[in-house]
């Protein structure tokens, strides 16, 4: 018998090391690990990160092998893992109906428990018990089931567990808006049970998708029905989130730990290796002592002050726990594994002495980690007094097991047993190498023939979409429903993928469905219930904001692939030209540059070999050869009978149809499915839906059903087919035939409230007889206040009698006026009737869910509170319109603008997340408000005017124009008079302008951005008669640069801008007071108890105080104030006094300004005050620096209100 080698002795030590302390406690049956002797229940994380040194033991004996008995070894080892896995699937499967609630719900109610019972696979507390809503433990499982598959282990045994774990897939891809209790079971860290967005479970998540995405869990036995298809676009949602959220870790916690399992081994979930860098230094610095890292600051847990017999804190409580928090070893074990990772010696070298030091020595020289190091209750004090000086002694669990496992795996690789590809086949250790750049490929296609024609005037060679056959084209929404198959199962009662948009990563894809290639249109083409896809700029916006993301976001193998249609819409009015901006738009593209990134165009049939494209192998023929389940048999007359659900979750065509029928049948009824049906009377549809049904019974010639479904005068033909084709005024109802330029002009509106309205015999409104007048109205505005009032008196649904009985009901005639209204681009009418159409805002919840997921918090409505009413958790869409509506105080025009806008914050947020830097709540009342002062202020007009023209604007100007607000950015506004179809309007178009004053002198260059503005009216005015609609008038004469500082002034306030440290400096002056006084509310100094000064809580807390002032430049000068009482706290004064009244050394100094410029001979007029506040509006223009700037009176101010706490020897103010 051959002698042992030495390393294989070493390996037996490690052996017995992993038996004694991780193995001997697995469960015979269930092959779960108890947390402890004292805690007997096993929890799915730790049992995860401890069977992790099992697994890298038996990869090593594998590779290191002696003899026979090693490999034997290496089975046996394996096979423990393979137990533990399956036993915690058991767990999971038996919570099958939690995973089915909690993708629609995500609500801590319906989620899988974090902790089982070790023996029988039970639950072992009820669901409102514990923090079980832990989405970093699900996403660990399915990391290292994913990373063990792909090393050779077979987990997963039967199709039943792969749709569940697919499943578990659409569980965890809502992480990044799901906010749970994180690795610490806590929530925030009061330990009140409060959920918050973490940073360690949205980085695992992300990593858990990305290691399963195509992965086979059959392993190398797999076939197509065995791999785990993930949305890419759920991917890059977490990375977006993790990336603004990093360093820091929550709202309550400035920085954890735990984050390092994030940012190294096993997620490698951060691609930007300055910001891993950033956030190791940061755990080091803030949390490292002598004996490990705490987990976060003031944590209480095991700490001599903590009070065993109650679980939650008092918030002021915290403060106590301030350095004493107790130190785990177990994260040098990260470290030394990370060091491994990035080829750091010296750092693996470091942490593995400092890490022997705190070991405890067990029976038989066993080497343990104990869970933490605690300071001795009689040592108190002198820690406090000199922190990391005292000795402290362990406490806790020994071993701490998950700890134990991750300092094993450390040993191991350390002595060069097992290689970091070993224990990381999928490659996640690369995630930081930089990616080659991305060329964006971009198909250009003609909806008809006749498109084609125009397009090859000007140039463009492209194909139509029937040219492209045999490869398909469909609209996104489709794309949608085909991934709600995805994962469905009858027999565990699991429905699939929830129907969510889908996003621009997974519409960019080629997808092959039964051996046919379908390529999806992207989503904002789909966007026919919404205005925004009636402006042609705003399309190329939308464009433009796509191809940049794609070209950051891309990771997949081949590139990206749109589908750019070329509709009707996109003509100009004669329909014989391109639209200019789509025409230049289509020649920067063929240039092969546009929106920041490169650019090839093409064929599409020549595009496809370089494409990315994805097999979706669920929706392949199941075993009986037919793509769904045998419990339906349909010939395609009996379509109409059947429910969207029942279509939805299963569905047999009849025996004889061939494959590719059956997949475009099932298309086709999907496509049809998603339009709402049309409810006009019987005489005027000819049997026109169901001869139009039968029409749309192949995918092959989308063209021809368009035009039949013209002659057939369908509503929303637009919808039927993938994109808006034909959205000219379809003349199924008449609507008053009136002379076309009466139509157009709008300069001869009647208000509602001053029209005569016909009153009835019993004194109510005669609805008759207003539709009497509606047959006679000339303008198009009058038409839509007389539906107004009909839809407010009878509902949408009363049927007008209009040419014939019962007639059109009022909103079929709202939808033809919407129809025809967008055809002369009169926004303001156009948002009115959206308003009153309650049309649905594409992703308004997405876009709301966007923003709140960077840690912005929205507000919606005018200030002060209860009006403005504050967004801080994801909700529902209903409810969020419900709200908006609540907010807007019933105005329907601001409601629609309060979502438009959200969708464009939604936007630049995705795009330049720079624009945002310092905000944490985002007042959409108030940007509305600026922006209606801003164009009252370029204009010189009055407040009403400014409103009307701010409704007026086309949605990619007020896209513009809320970036100029966000940046800061000068623009200009000039008038022009043009004509539209022979009636005058004046139309304003707004440009940036270069370098001025304040402004970046980099802002040279003017682009042109050409809007055109109609006159219109109904709209209740934005502008109070408050702050600064007074400061509007006589502007004219005043010199460019006047008004300068006060707009900056009235803008950051708006936005709620600070300067850079400011939170932190505020936390600094209320440790020295008893608290901050603006506008009667008081920020107490006790939050400094409970609050660290980097934490993002605590920001939100001091902006709800200073958001009581309804005034933005009111407010900024309040923040000036505060910011100069900052500079006295970093001399040494002990103390400043009680509670100090901010807005009171405000005023001090406003009448210290008002005497010196009286004294300088300023007349009454130049010293205006504002009425609303009192402030002089010549304070509010003036720069903060120089003899007679805000600065100067502010710090004159402080000095004499806080004269008695300032030190009298050489003091050093003027």
């Amino acid at each position: 018998m051959r002698s042992r080698s030495n390393s294989g002795v070493r390996l037996d030590g490690y052996a017995r090391l992993v038996q004694q302390t991780i193995l001997r406690h697995q469960d015979a049956v269930t092959g779960l690990l108890p947390a402890s002797a004292d805690h007997r229940d096993a929890w799915v994380r730790d049992n995860v990160y401890s069977i992790l040194a099992v697994w890298g033991l038996g990869l090593a004996y594998r590779k290191n092998a002696d003899r026979d008995e090693d490999k034997a070894k290496a089975y046996e080892l394996e096979q423990s893992v393979v137990k533990l896995m399956r036993g915690l699937l058991q767990c999971m499967m038996r919570q099958v109906d939690k995973v089915e609630a909690f993708k629609y719900s995500q609500s801590t109610r319906d989620c899988l428990h974090a902790k089982y019972n070790t023996h029988t696979c039970a639950t072992v507390v009820g669901d409102q018990e514990w923090g079980h809503l832990q989405m970093d433990a699900t996403s660990l499982y399915l990391l290292m089931l994913a990373q063990m598959t792909a090393s050779g282990l077979h987990i997963i045994h039967s199709l039943d567990e792969v749709n569940f774990i697919q499943n578990l897939v659409f569980y965890i891809e809502a992480a990044y808006k799901t906010a749970d209790f994180g690795i610490w079971e806590r929530g925030d860290k009061t330990n009140q049970g409060i959920t918050e967005l973490n940073a360690s479970s949205v980085g695992m998540a992300k990593a858990a998708l990305e290691a399963l995405d195509e992965l086979d869990l059959f392993g190398a036995k797999g076939g197509p029905q065995s791999v785990i298809q993930v949305l890419s676009d759920e991917v890059q949602h977490c990375q977006s989130i993790l990336h603004s959220m990093l360093p820091r870790a929550s709202t309550s916690k400035e920085v954890d730990a735990s984050v390092l399992s994030v940012i190294s081994y096993p997620a490698f979930a951060v691609e930007d290796s300055k910001l891993v860098e950033i956030t190791k230094q940061e755990i080091i610095t803030k949390l490292q002592g002598r004996y490990g890292c705490c987990r976060f600051l003031r944590d209480g847990y095991r700490t001599p002050k903590e009070d065993p017999n109650r679980l939650y804190y008092e918030p002021a409580e915290l403060k106590l726990f301030e350095n004493i928090e107790c130190e785990w070893p177990l994260f040098w074990a990260y470290l030394i594994i990370d060091g491994i990772f990035s080829g750091n010696m010296d750092q693996v070298q470091e942490y593995r002495e400092a890490l022997e030091g705190v070991l405890i020595k067990g029976k038989n020289g066993v080497r343990l980690v104990p869970e933490l190091y605690s300071v001795p209750l009689d040592k108190v004090d002198e820690e406090y007094r000199n922190p990391h000086t005292v000795d402290r002694i362990p406490m806790g669990k020994l071993p701490l097991m998950w700890g134990q496992s991750l300092y094993i795996l450390g040993c191991l690789m350390a002595e060069g047993f097992l290689a970091p590809g070993e224990i990381d086949p999928l490659n996640r250790r690369f995630a930081t190498v930089p990616k080659p750049d991305v060329v964006v490929q971009v198909c250009i296609l003609a909806e008809t023939e006749g498109i084609k024609a125009v397009l090859k005037k000007e140039g463009i060679d492209v194909e139509t979409v029937a040219d492209v056959y045999p490869i398909r084209v469909q609209p996104a929404r489709i794309l949608s429903h085909i991934y709600a198959r995805l994962g469905r199962n009858k027999q565990m009662c699991l429905t699939g993928r929830p129907y969510r948009h889908m996003g621009v990563l997974g519409t960019s894809k080629l997808y092959t469905i039964r051996k046919n290639i379908f390529t999806f249109t992207p989503q904002f083409i789909d966007q026919q219930q919404f205005y925004l896809a009636l402006d042609n700029k705003m399309i190329v916006e939308m464009l433009r904001t796509d191809l940049s993301y794609l070209c950051s976001r891309w990771r997949m193998t081949g590139r990206p692939t749109i589908t750019f249609p070329i509709s009707h819409t996109m003509l100009d009015e004669a329909g014989s030209r391109l639209h200019p901006t789509v025409l230049a738009t289509l020649q920067k593209l063929q240039d092969g540059y546009f929106g920041g990134a490169r650019i090839q165009t093409g064929k599409l049939s020549e595009l496809l070999t370089t494409s990315c494209r994805t097999h979706l192998s669920f929706m392949d023929p199941g075993p009986e050869g037919k793509v769904f389940a045998k419990s339906y048999k349909l010939s395609i007359d009996s379509f109409e009978e059947l429910d969207a659900e029942e279509w939805l979750h299963g569905l047999q065509m009849a025996e004889d149809a061939d494959t590719y029928d059956e997949v475009a049948q099932y298309l086709d009824h999907l496509l049809q499915r998603t339009v709402p049906q049309s409810n006009l009377p019987p005489t005027a549809q000819r049997g026109g839906i169901n001869r139009f049904r039968a029409a749309v019974h192949t995918t092959r010639d989308l063209m021809s059903l368009a035009s039949k479904a013209k002659d057939l005068q369908i509503q929303n033909v637009g919808m039927y087919v993938p994109s808006k084709i034909f959205q000219a005024s379809q003349q199924s109802v008449k609507l008053l035939s009136s002379p076309h330029q009466q139509d157009v002009d709008v300069k001869s509106h009647t208000l509602y409230a001053e029209m005569n309205l016909p009153h009835g015999e019993d004194g109510n409104v005669d609805c008759k007889a207003l539709v009497d007048q509606l047959r006679i109205c000339p303008t198009l505005q009058e038409q839509a206040d007389i539906l107004y009032m009909l839809h407010t008196l009878k509902g949408p649904e009363w049927h007008t009698g209009l040419d014939s009985e019962p007639g059109p009901t009022v909103k079929e005639l709202l939808t033809e006026l919407y129809m025809r209204v967008g055809d002369t681009c009169q926004w303001a009418l156009i948002r009115y009737i959206s308003g009153i159409l309650k049309k649905k805002v594409e992703a308004l919840d997405e876009a709301c869910t966007d923003l709140l997921s960077h840690q912005k918090q929205l507000t919606v409505g005018l200030p002060p509170e209860p009006r403005e009413k504050t967004i801080s958790t994801p909700i529902p869409y209903e409810e969020l319109v419900r709200l908006i509506d609540e907010a807007s105080e019933k105005n329907l025009s601001v409601s629609i603008l309060t979502q438009e806008i959200m969708v464009y914050l939604a936007m630049y947020m995705r795009t330049q997340p720079t624009l945002f830097a310092e905000m944490f709540r985002i007042r959409i009342g108030l940007i509305i408000q600026v922006m209606a002062t801003e164009l009252a202020h370029s204009l010189h007009c009055s407040a009403r005017e400014a409103t009307e023209n701010l409704m007026n604007l086309s949605p990619s100007d007020m896209k513009s124009l809320l970036y100029h607000i966000l940046s800061g950015k000068e623009f200009g506004v000039e008038r022009s008079v043009r004509s539209v179809d022979s009636s005058l309007t004046t139309a304003v178009s707004i440009c940036e302008v270069g370098a001025v004053g304040a402004t970046k002198p980099e802002r040279a260059g003017i682009v042109q951005l050409k809007s055109e503005i109609k006159q219109s009216a109904g709209h209740s005015e934005l502008l109070g008669q408050g702050s600064f609609s007074n400061m509007l008038e006589d502007q004219g004469s005043k010199d460019s640069r006047q008004g300068q500082w006060q707009r900056r002034r009235r803008l950051d306030g708006a936005l709620n801008r600070v300067p850079v440290g400011f939170y932190q400096k505020v936390w600094k002056v209320l440790q020295k007071c008893h608290g901050l006084s603006v506008e009667g509310f008081v920020l107490p100094s006790s939050t400094t108890r409970e609050m660290t000064p980097g934490e993002m809580k605590f920001a939100v807390h001091v902006e709800s105080v200073l958001n009581r002032v309804p005034q933005p430049e009111y407010r900024q000068l309040l923040v000036e104030t505060i910011l100069v009482l900052t500079m006295l706290v970093d001399m040494e004064v002990h103390s400043i006094g009680g509670v100090i009244a901010v807005e009171k050394i405000l005023h001090m100094a406003n009448d210290l300004f008002y005497e010196e410029q009286k004294a300088l001979g300023a007349d009454d007029h130049m010293l205006e005050k504002d009425p609303g506040t009192g402030i002089c509006s010549l304070l509010y223009d003036s720069a903060p620096s120089g003899r007679f700037g805000s600065m100067a009176y502010l710090s004159k101010s402080v000095a004499m209100y806080l004269y008695d706490f300032l030190p009298t020897d050489g003091c050093s103010m003027q």
